[in-house]
């Protein structure tokens, strides 16, 4: 699996792609969750622990010194920080 990573190309477009794919996946399955069942309505803390998700994935890759990689990640991360404060304040 390591070895796999490892061909990824150390660009910054690469960890925005990875940063708004991972928690988007996460968001809506998180979503979906919250739409089904009523006592998930208000668990707004569910959201931020899927854009949280990104911290991990960013301390992944700069351990394997790609660096590029985790300043895409951070962008992505504070571009769903943006769009959950907005949803805040919208709701």
């Amino acid at each position: 699996m390591q070895e796999k990573f490892s061909r990824i190309k150390n660009s910054a477009f690469t960890g925005l792609g990875i940063g708004l794919a991972v928690p988007g996946i996460l968001l809506s399955l998180v979503w979906y969750l919250m739409q089904r069942f009523a006592f998930l309505a208000k668990a707004d803390l569910l959201l931020i622990g899927c854009i949280a998700v990104n911290a991990l994935l960013m301390h992944y890759f700069f351990k394997r010194n790609k660096e590029n990689i985790g300043r895409g990640i951070i962008s992505a991360t504070f571009l769903w920080a943006f769009a959950f404060f907005f949803y805040k304040i919208n709701r």
